[in-house]
């Protein structure tokens, strides 16, 4: 039968009522759950947040992931002007476990842990770095208001329990760029694990370093560079170089001044940059300049390389500016011209096929057995949005691609055309001046060649004897067997049509077997500004008034809307084997396309 309850008891005002349950205690509260949320500038817009915009993705892709930067640069100048190779490349700002002021701080990439307000006493959080970053980034953590106010991480990437319950701000550098992507792509997958108890959760983000990247000559010189030796020659076109700079706005050229005089400021560096989203949707960026590879002193313990390629380090180096080397002191000395950065171009933007390159594709002469520094080439390769083209110029005394190829901007269907030695075409434009009964007219008037000791021999020719000097004749044959082949190897990896190529002309002619300009190469020229071209002066022959070769290129130039304006340089550098292109440096505007929306 069942038991029935008697009526309610009021007793002191207590209720009490009948039941089969026992009493028990109110249930403990539930534990929160674990809260482990990093993020970092996943979609790129210069600021972290914790909504979905930012929201972590499982790999770093065009449309996602974070950049960090290699903080190379030395931003409050601590680095010292003056030293040897190898000591002059131990100091940057990544050198130190500090931060080198407000501006130091804008090199590094931010990350955010989202507070976890209610973490119980005893919850721990640790940071990790994924395996194959590990010696290539530092991370450090805000400790005070201010911008600078961080400190490295602990080593055991441990946060305190405040961090955790009030959020914590971290930021990352690259201690240096990508030397070798089989060593170390440049991705860095950072973690947070939040334990408390037995209960575990974890968060993470996927970074990448920023690449180092060249300029192609379609965007807008911002400097020119030329070396000042204080030689005739040498001042001769620094004069005609600062009067182009003044004609379209330019500040004057900047004379770098290389303790030897070396007077190939093209070779023995190149300009670069590197960048990371910043706010506003701009790019926060670091000028990089590259040192040559080119080893003059393999025995020297100190100072191997070529000693004008210091400047990197004690011009260059400074606030938001970068020094990069890459040497193996063992390569060929036989190839080592190779490593020279007249032979480091690059080729415009352009697409081919499902193919796209934004920001073009390096150009080197290189073939399998005549080659540049391959640590340097593995350097370049790693940075993988400018995929590198190599053409053959095993044939060149030189063996430079600024010898035979150029690149302009230009109305084309793909906004540029490439310049290219002609010179077949050069032995025709005298051939015709020869059947007009003209075979007498001079070349060459005034100039001289000079012999290993600076002895001058008089260089002036007519017409019909150069057409009668079989060397030059036998070289400027060959030399157009070769630059077809080079033209080959561009329309195969470009897509360029023979209209989008301009031939221009000159001569060649040999010594110990290896190709080189005869007639000053216009080809090597500087793209100074939109529409203008300066080269060399060819003191060509004169026709009606009118060098024959300045003329041409005058004409060529003019079918794609660009004028050619002339530089004196025979003197330093035509007749010691280079020109215009050889003697000089450019840093350009950084292009508005942005790397990591590339899908490189």
């Amino acid at each position: 039968m069942r038991r029935l309850c008697p009526p309610l008891l009021v007793v002191l005002s207590a209720t009490f009522a009948c039941s089969d349950t026992p009493a028990t205690s109110p249930p403990p509260p539930a534990k929160p759950a674990v809260a482990a949320v990093l993020r970092a500038d996943a979609n790129r817009d210069g600021d972290v947040r914790f909504d979905d915009t930012d929201a972590n993705k499982p790999a770093w892709s065009a449309a996602s992931g974070a950049v960090f930067m290699a903080n190379i640069d030395d931003d409050t100048a601590r680095c010292p002007k003056k030293g040897n190779d190898i000591d002059l490349d131990k100091c940057n700002d990544a050198t130190d476990a500090v931060i080198n002021g407000a501006d130091d701080m804008l090199d590094l990439a931010r990350l955010k842990v989202k507070p976890w307000a209610t973490a119980p006493d005893g919850a721990t959080a640790l940071i990790s770095v994924s395996d194959a970053a590990v010696g290539h980034v530092r991370l450090f953590k805000r400790t005070g208001p201010g911008e600078a106010d961080f400190e490295p991480l602990a080593d055991d990437g441990a946060l305190t329990l405040d961090d955790l319950r009030l959020g914590a701000e971290l930021a990352i550098e690259g201690l240096d760029i990508v030397r070798d992507s089989a060593v170390w792509d440049g991705t860095a997958s950072i973690g947070l694990t939040v334990t408390s108890g037995a209960d575990t959760a974890s968060d993470s983000v996927v970074m990448r370093v920023a690449p180092v990247m060249t300029y192609h000559h379609l965007l807008p010189a911002e400097e020119v560079f030329v070396t000042n030796n204080g030689d005739t020659g040498n001042t001769a076109m620094r004069a005609d170089l600062a009067a182009e700079c003044k004609d379209v706005g330019l500040p004057p050229p900047t004379q770098v001044e290389p303790g030897d005089g070396d007077q190939w400021t093209q070779d023995f560096f190149e300009t670069a940059f590197m960048s990371m989203p910043a706010a506003g949707g701009a790019q926060h960026v670091v000028r990089v300049n590259l040192r040559s590879a080119n080893v003059f002193q393999p025995t020297s313990a100190k100072n191997p390389l070529r000693s004008a390629g210091q400047v990197v380090f004690t011009r260059f180096r400074g606030k938001d500016s970068a020094a990069v080397q890459q040497y193996d002191v063992k390569h060929s000395q036989d190839m080592d011209s190779l490593n020279s950065f007249g032979n480091t171009e690059t080729i415009p933007p352009y697409a081919l096929g499902a193919d796209t390159f934004p920001l073009g594709r390096i150009l080197r002469g290189a073939t399998p057995t005549f080659y540049p520094d391959p640590t340097f080439t593995t350097m370049l390769k790693s940075q993988s949005v400018q995929p590198i083209v190599e053409i053959d110029t095993s044939w060149l005394y030189v063996g430079h691609v600024d010898e035979t190829i150029s690149f302009i901007k230009a109305a084309t269907p793909r906004g540029w055309a490439m310049l290219v030695n002609d010179a077949a075409l050069a032995k025709k434009m005298l051939d015709d001046q020869v059947a007009a009964g003209k075979g007498d007219t001079p070349m060459f008037v005034g100039m001289s060649w000079y012999d290993n000791n600076g002895n001058p021999t008089p260089a002036d020719t007519t017409i019909a004897k150069v057409l009668a000097d079989t060397t030059v004749m036998g070289a400027s044959a060959d030399a157009a067997i070769e630059v077809a082949g080079q033209i080959k190897k561009l329309k195969d990896a470009t897509g360029i049509t023979d209209s989008e190529i301009i031939g221009i002309p000159f001569l060649h002619t040999t010594t110990q077997g290896l190709s080189y300009a005869y007639t000053p190469g216009t080809v090597n020229g500087i793209y100074i500004a939109d529409a203008r071209f300066v080269t060399p002066n060819p003191h060509g022959p004169m026709i009606n008034g009118k060098d024959i070769f300045a003329q041409a290129v005058v004409d060529q130039l003019a079918t794609i809307g660009v004028t050619a304006h002339f530089a004196e340089d025979w003197d330093e550098y035509h007749a010691q084997l280079g020109e215009v292109h050889c003697g000089t440096n450019t840093r350009r505007k950084v292009p508005a396309v942005k790397w990591w929306e590339t899908g490189r």
